[in-house]
C-alpha cells in the first residue's frame, strides 16, 4: 500500500467523493476518469497549454512539430487511400487540444478537415479519415497485482484531506488476466482504449484509421512489465506517483496493440498495420521529406530540426507507433462519445 498524498484541490476532493458514491474507494479508472476528464477538476478540462516546449507544458507529442506533421500525415494518408482521391474524404481528428488540430489553417487535400475535441459528441459518417495523436493511451486503465496466489484490483480511497492506494473487495475480474504471475506483478490493463476505439469504428464511416501512440503487445505487458505501464508527466517529468498532484498531472498507460487491432478486424476493417512513426512517416511521406531536405540543402531549417524530433530514435521515432487500417464499407450506427 503506498502513502497518501495530500489533495492540491477541494474540486477534485469532491469529485472524486461523487463518484464513489458512498463507497469506500473508487476503482483506478474511475479515479483517472475525475483527474483526467471531470469538467470542473480533470487535467484535460483546464485552461492553459500541456503540450510544447514554453512555460507550464508537461510533455512532448509529435504534434509539437507541428504544421510539419500535418504535411506529412495529410501525404501519407494521400498515399493509404490511393487510387481513390482523399478529396472525396473529410479528415476528422479526435482528441486534439482545441485550436491545435494537425491541419490547422494549412492547405489540405480533404474534402473538409475538422476537430472533434474532449468532451464533444462524436458524429462520424461517409468516405472519412479519422486521425488521433496520443489519445487512446490517455484512456482510464484498471489496475491489478498479483499477490498471494491471485490478482488483487487497486484502487483510490478518499479521505478528507488524502488519497490512498487500496485493495478493493471484488471477485469479478476481466478474463484477459494470466492465471499466475510473480508475486507483486502489476498490470495496467488500458480496456477503455479498446472500448473506444470500438466505438469509433462502430459509426458509420468509410475510409481510413491512423493513430498515433506507444504501447506493447498483450504478451509484453503480461510478462514483461512487472511494475507496470502507468506513466504520470508533470512539468517534462516522468513519475511513478499516479496519485501526486490529482488533475494537475498527465496518467497514461502503454496501450495493447493486440485489442486494438481485433476491435479494428471485428468492425471490418482490413488487416491493421503497426509501424514505428519513423517507418510510417519515411515509407508513406517520403516525397514531403524529400522536398524539405533539398529545399534548405546545407542548413537546418526549422522543418528539418522537425524531421529530427519525429523521426529519430532517440526522441519520437521509435517511442511512438502508427496504428492504420482501412475499411471499404460503414458499420453500424451508435454514438459512441454522447
Amino acid at each position: 500500500m503506498k502513502p497518501s498524498k495530500e489533495l492540491p484541490g477541494e474540486a477534485v476532493r469532491q469529485a472524486l467523493l461523487r463518484r464513489a458514491g458512498g463507497r469506500p474507494a473508487v476503482d483506478f479508472a474511475e479515479f483517472m476518469q475525475v483527474a483526467l476528464y471531470d469538467p470542473e477538476a480533470g487535467y484535460y478540462r483546464r485552461d492553459g497549454p500541456r503540450i510544447g516546449y514554453g512555460a507550464g507544458t508537461d510533455f512532448l507529442t509529435a504534434t509539437a512539430s507541428a504544421p510539419l506533421l500535418g504535411r506529412l500525415v495529410a501525404a501519407a494518408c494521400t498515399r493509404l487511400l490511393a487510387p481513390e482521391a482523399p478529396g472525396g474524404y473529410e479528415f476528422v481528428e479526435v482528441g486534439a487540444e482545441r485550436g491545435a488540430g494537425i491541419l490547422g489553417d494549412l492547405p489540405h487535400p480533404f474534402r473538409s478537415a475538422r476537430i472533434a475535441g474532449i468532451g464533444d459528441t462524436l458524429h462520424l459518417s461517409g468516405p472519412t479519415v479519422v486521425f488521433s495523436n496520443e489519445l487512446l493511451d490517455a484512456q482510464p486503465f484498471r489496475r491489478f497485482r498479483f499477490r498471494a496466489g491471485g490478482w488483487r484490483e487497486i484502487g483510490v480511497a478518499v479521505g478528507e484531506r488524502d488519497l490512498e492506494e487500496v485493495e478493493l473487495a471484488r471477485d469479478a475480474q476481466p478474463g484477459c488476466l494470466p492465471a499466475s504471475a510473480p508475486e507483486g506483478y502489476v498490470i495496467d490493463a488500458p480496456l477503455a482504449a479498446a472500448d473506444l476505439l470500438r466505438a469509433i469504428a462502430a459509426l458509420p464511416w468509410s475510409g481510413l484509421f491512423v493513430a498515433f501512440d506507444y504501447g506493447k503487445s498483450w504478451e509484453e505487458i503480461s510478462t514483461c512489465m512487472p511494475e507496470g505501464t502507468a506513466r504520470s508527466y508533470r512539468r517534462h517529468v516522468q513519475g511513478s506517483d499516479l496519485l501526486a498532484f490529482p488533475g494537475e498531472q498527465d496518467l497514461t498507460c502503454h496501450v495493447c496493440w493486440d485489442w486494438l487491432k481485433d476491435a479494428l478486424r471485428d468492425s471490418g476493417f482490413a488487416e491493421p498495420t503497426l509501424e514505428s512513426q519513423e517507418a510510417f512517416l519515411v515509407r508513406h511521406a517520403g516525397d514531403v521529406m524529400g522536398s524539405i531536405a533539398a529545399s534548405a540543402a546545407g542548413g537546418l531549417s526549422r522543418d528539418k530540426l522537425s524531421l529530427l524530433q519525429l523521426l529519430h530514435p532517440a526522441n519520437l521515432g521509435q517511442k511512438f507507433q502508427v496504428l492504420w487500417a482501412l475499411r471499404a464499407a460503414p458499420g453500424p450506427s451508435q454514438n459512441p462519445l454522447a
